[in-house]
């Protein structure tokens, strides 16, 4: 299974990222966006990036205007129908991401494999959304894409030989490590990282220590590059209470329960740096715990 073109749909923070990483491997990129302001912000955001990149010697000045080059930004899915990959990176909603499947398909090339960047749903069901659950397949970038070395490779129960080895193949080429997941609710890294941000959360909510003394105690006592409600608010509390609720109901596990104070800010708008509010106020010149 040949892969050089490639299509990415959503031009988000993951979608752009992964445009940036196919682009530099000299993959030809598609990236699709309904909101026009959307792809502005992304191919801006690239440029940037891979300015920044070069600046600091991961990548040479001369990599960045034939990078640029590969990268086409399209309104429609109609755009995908030459692409023998095509990624979706939309938001973390399964009703969103099976309407795209659902348009996607009859758009596509029978032989055109299709990947999901979810980082909690079932890999199965969504490859039922589609025409081709044999050539469904999880790619889980981490985020900031450009600098996390990672991507979690998830087959569903159909997914065939051929589609699981093309995958690590593009994994390898874009220069990341592939991590094989069974495909069971959040996979490895949110398994792991979103229960421990939630108990975060909780230990703010019971009134055991403020956000600045629980991100302090955890940079400071377990060396964590930054701390868990920092992250939160980085990784978006939106998508924290979307795979701690994909958790919760999959595995029927009280363990698993979002903290309500979560909830709470999520229903508040307060989503972390995107909206310039979550556990910490974004909106000045430094960032204020909000508690």
């Amino acid at each position: 299974m040949s892969i050089e073109r490639i299509g990415i749909i959503g031009a988000g923070q993951m979608g752009n990222g992964i445009a940036h990483v196919c682009s530099l491997a000299g993959f030809d990129v598609v990236m699709e966006d309904i909101n026009p302001e959307a792809l502005d912000r992304a191919m801006q955001r690239i440029e940037k990036n891979m300015h920044r990149q070069a600046a600091r010697g991961l990548i040479k000045d001369e990599q960045i205007a034939p990078a640029l080059k590969r990268i086409h930004i399209s309104r429609t899915l109609d755009d995908m129908k030459d692409r023998d990959l095509v990624i979706e990176a939309a938001t973390e909603d399964e009703s969103v991401k099976r309407k795209i499947f659902h348009d996607l398909s009859p758009r596509i090339g029978p032989n055109t494999m299709i990947a999901t960047n979810t980082s909690s749903i079932s890999i199965t069901r969504l490859a039922a959304a589609t025409d081709r659950p044999e050539h469904f397949i999880g790619l889980h970038f981490m985020n900031p894409v450009p600098m996390m070395q990672l991507v979690e490779v998830i087959r569903g129960i159909a997914t065939d030989d051929a589609t699981f080895q093309a995958a690590l193949e593009i994994v390898k080429r874009v220069g990341k490590t592939a991590a094989y997941a069974e495909d069971f609710p959040a996979f490895i890294v949110n398994r792991i990282l979103l229960p421990m941000i939630n108990e975060a959360v909780y230990t703010l909510y019971e009134g055991v220590g403020n956000v600045e003394a629980i991100d302090t105690a955890m940079r400071l006592g377990a060396n964590h590059p930054m701390g868990p409600l920092q992250l939160a608010d980085f990784i978006g509390l939106d998508t924290c209470l979307s795979v701690m609720q994909v958790l919760y109901e999959g595995l029927a596990d009280s363990k698993y329960r979002p903290c309500p104070l979560l909830v709470k800010y999520v229903e508040a708008g307060w989503l972390g740096q995107k909206t310039g509010r979550g556990f910490y106020d974004y909106r000045g010149e430094h960032p204020v715990p909000t508690r």
